[in-house]
């Protein structure tokens, strides 16, 4: 209940401006923690957010090493090549983590690709059911150019799968607002290894959770 309290007064009236939680040089404000009120779109400082949320926690004993890309990366990648975001993972070797997230946005709906080091897999989880086929080839392709360059080492097509995960595969939403949530619990499950097995009657509940693990800056 106390919990309850803390979601109302974050969806309350206020400065839209105000800063709600700020963590990860990244600050979260009102106006974006109202984005998480039912049937409203996900905003990038959110969803940032939350990702960073899952790579802390997956520092953890006993929880795969996760990398998450920023919403901004992927439309980068995409207007300016490789060169683009070549500096974006300064400190991080992408072939030392065991899953790494990129959220994509396509233009009014978020979906989600998951690359898989330890099974040499990148799939594309989108919860309308819609192909990404092409985005799995650019994050391939990516990967190739950062092994290159970090490595010194060319990566074999030939043991990589890709694959845009079905609509009987993995969870739907069933109405035009949820998808950025949907992608958020798709990595978090995935961050666990665990089967995916929320719905779309989850939602309510887990935009509220979401509220109260940004304001807090921990996952439940």
């Amino acid at each position: 209940q106390a919990m309850e309290r803390e979601v109302i007064a974050a969806f309350g009236k206020g400065e839209p401006d105000e800063i709600m939680s700020s963590a990860f040089k990244l600050k979260v404000t009102r106006e974006d923690i109202h984005t998480l009120r039912n049937l409203r779109w996900l905003n990038d400082e959110v969803i940032n957010f939350y990702m960073s949320l899952l790579v802390e926690r997956n520092k953890k004993e006993g929880y795969p090493a996760v990398h998450a890309f920023s919403t901004f990366f992927y439309p980068k990648l995409i207007s300016g090549g490789y060169k683009a975001v070549q500096r974006w993972t300064r400190g991080v070797d992408l072939f030392k983590q065991e899953l790494i997230f990129v959220p994509v946005h396509l233009r009014v709906h978020w979906a989600l690709v998951v690359i898989d080091v330890r099974k040499t897999t990148i799939k594309y989880f989108d919860s309308m059911g819609q192909k990404g086929d092409k985005i799995c080839e650019t994050l391939f392709q990516y990967l190739q150019e950062e092994s290159r360059e970090k490595r010194n080492l060319e990566l074999n097509f030939s043991e990589w799968t890709l694959h845009s995960m079905e609509s009987h595969e993995i969870p739907q939403q069933l109405n035009g607002s949820d998808c950025g949530v949907f992608m958020c619990k798709y990595a978090d499950y995935i961050s666990r290894d665990k089967p995916i097995t929320f719905t779309q009657n989850h939602m309510p509940y887990f935009r509220k959770k979401m509220v109260w693990e940004i304001i807090h800056q921990q996952l439940l």
